[in-house]
């Protein structure tokens, strides 16, 4: 066990749900809320990529907060009967974390209900603790608040985790802390662009969870 902490993103890290999901379900709303406003797939996942869904949401559509709310709401209802795959091998790494005595900890823009219901669906365990869209909005990726609070919680120092994501916010949360990121590039195989500056400011980069895995633990 290379590091004594995982701290995982969810989507586009863990399960596979920006392009098959989350993309479909806002062009419909979209559609709803602004008729003949359209965001194509690449736009969509570069905004999310780099500044954020809903600074995204608030920006670039002028979402009100009545609207985000409405969003939020029928994306939960969305997301109950739509469950993404996770992505092959990743379920072995965090199994062979815990097994190790190690620590798996999620850090989303995604709910905790959300996340905890993929995680025992696919895993048939819980992670030991989820940082999530719940929090208020000061305290999310990028804010340090979540890798602040695992150090506290865990007594842990930066150089015993690893953040593992596929977004530029997790480096702008652990880079000030001095925390090492991974850039999970499996989820943006089709981004060249995005990958591209991922790979100049993270610490690691791998293209599979193979790859990964060979890493943490071999």
């Amino acid at each position: 066990m290379r590091f004594k902490c995982l701290v995982l993103d969810h989507d586009e890290t863990v399960v596979q749900s920006e392009v098959s999901v989350g993309y479909p379900f806002f062009c419909k709303h979209l559609s709803v809320i602004r008729p003949g406003v359209t965001v194509d797939v690449e736009e969509y996942i570069t905004d999310c990529h780099t500044i954020g869904f809903l600074e995204m949401c608030v920006e670039k559509f002028h979402f009100t907060p009545q609207e985000l709310d409405e969003e939020h709401a029928l994306w939960m209802e969305h997301i109950r009967t739509n469950i993404p795959d996770p992505f092959p091998g990743i379920g072995k790494i965090i199994h062979r974390q815990k097994a190790s005595g190690g620590l798996v900890c999620v850090v989303s823009h995604s709910s905790i209900e959300n996340i905890s219901r993929d995680y025992m669906t696919h895993f048939g365990m819980l992670p030991d603790a989820i940082y999530g869209w719940d929090l208020p909005k000061h305290q999310r990726k990028p804010n340090t608040f979540p890798l602040l609070s695992i150090m506290e919680k865990y007594n842990l120092k930066p150089k015993d985790i690893l953040v593992v994501d596929d977004s530029k916010l997790a480096w702008e949360m652990a880079a000030p802390l001095g925390v090492k990121t991974a850039f999970a590039a499996w989820g943006k195989k089709d981004f060249p662009a995005l990958s591209q500056e991922m790979k100049k400011i993270c610490s690691y980069t791998f293209n599979s969870t193979k790859e990964l895995e060979k890493f943490l633990f071999d």
